[in-house]
C-alpha cells in the first residue's frame, strides 16, 4: 500500500467560528488571525493505492462557483487538487473511488465541474464509485437552516444523477482494510476513515479534530451542531487513537499534516507531529 497526502488549497475562516467558545487570547496563539478575525486553514485530502484501488478521501471545494462565493472564503496559496495528484503521479481520471467524509462544501466541492462548454455539471472523477453516509445524505439534500449554506446542491445532487454514488453504510465495496468511524456532534453521520496500512493505522480526523489545536476536548468549533456530542466522541476517539498507537490526519491544519498521540497531565496531547510519510 502507498499513501499519499494530497492538498487542495488554502482557504480562510473566521477564527472563533473554528475555535469556538476557546478565548482569542489563546487560539490566536496557534493559528494567527489576519485584520478580518480570518484564520488560514488547509484542505488537505488522503490518497490510498492498493492494488488496482486509489481511493481519494474528500476533495475540497472545487473551482465552480462564481467570484462572490470564493470572495468569502479567500483560496490562496500555490496548493491545488490536480497540481497534488499530479505530484505523486496521477489525475481524476485515474481515481476509482472517492470517499467523502461529509458533504459540507470544503470537503466535497471538488466532486462537481463543469464540462467543457460550461453548459452542465458533471463528475470530476469520471471513473470513480462516490461514497456517502445515506443518513448524512438526507441530512444533506434536506438541510436545516444552519447549514443550509455549507450543503451546497451543486456539489451534491449531480453525485446521485450520475449513478455513481454509494452509501457505505448499506452497499458493499470497499476494502477490509478501510474501516470507519461514525460521528454526529459535527454534522450527522460524518465518516472518519481508519486506514490499516501494513506498517500502521492513519486516522482522517475530518472536522470531529480539524486542526491539532482541537486536540483538548473542550476546543470546538462553533460549526458543531451538537457540540455536548462532540465532546464525548473526541473524547471516546482519542482514547482509542492513543490506545492503539494511530497516526492521526489533520485535513484542515495549516501546518502540521499529522501526529502521533500521548497521555499528559491535561489530557491526550500530541507526541511526535510532521508530515505522513516521515511519521508512517
Amino acid at each position: 500500500m502507498k499513501i499519499y497526502s494530497i492538498h487542495a488549497g488554502n482557504f480562510k475562516l473566521d477564527g472563533g467560528a473554528m475555535f469556538g467558545v476557546v478565548p482569542k487570547s489563546l487560539w490566536n496563539k496557534i493559528n494567527p488571525a489576519d485584520e478580518n478575525n480570518m484564520c488560514s486553514w488547509a484542505m488537505r485530502c488522503l490518497l490510498v493505492e492498493e492494488g488496482n484501488r486509489l481511493i481519494l478521501i474528500d476533495n475540497g471545494m472545487g473551482n465552480k462557483q462564481d467570484d462572490k462565493f470564493f470572495g468569502h472564503y479567500y483560496l490562496h496559496g500555490e496548493h491545488g487538487l490536480d497540481k497534488s495528484l499530479a505530484a505523486v503521479g496521477f489525475s481524476r481520471e485515474d481515481i476509482t473511488d472517492v470517499f467523502l467524509s461529509h458533504l459540507h462544501f470544503d470537503h466535497c466541492g471538488g466532486s462537481i465541474q463543469w464540462n467543457r462548454e460550461k453548459t452542465f455539471l458533471e463528475p470530476a472523477f469520471p471513473k470513480a464509485v462516490f461514497w456517502s453516509h445515506s443518513q448524512h445524505w438526507d441530512w444533506a439534500v434536506n438541510p436545516n437552516p444552519r447549514e443550509k449554506a455549507s450543503f451546497l446542491k451543486d456539489n451534491i445532487l449531480p453525485i446521485q444523477q450520475s449513478g455513481q454514488l454509494k452509501f457505505a453504510d448499506k452497499e458493499e465495496g470497499l476494502p477490509t482494510w478501510f474501516d470507519i468511524r461514525v460521528v454526529s456532534g459535527h454534522t450527522e453521520s460524518m465518516m472518519l476513515p481508519l486506514i490499516d496500512t501494513g506498517k500502521g493505522k492513519v486516522f482522517f480526523m475530518a472536522d470531529l479534530i480539524p486542526s491539532h489545536g482541537h486536540l483538548p476536548l473542550p476546543w470546538v468549533m462553533a460549526y458543531d451542531t451538537r457540540p455536548l456530542l462532540t465532546l464525548e466522541e473526541k473524547s471516546k476517539l482519542l482514547q482509542e487513537a492513543v490506545n492503539n498507537q494511530y497516526l492521526l490526519f489533520f485535513e484542515h491544519d495549516p501546518l502540521i499534516e499529522c501526529c502521533t498521540l500521548s497521555n499528559t497531565e491535561k489530557g491526550i496531547r500530541m507526541q511526535n507531529s510532521g508530515n505522513l510519510k516521515d511519521l508512517l
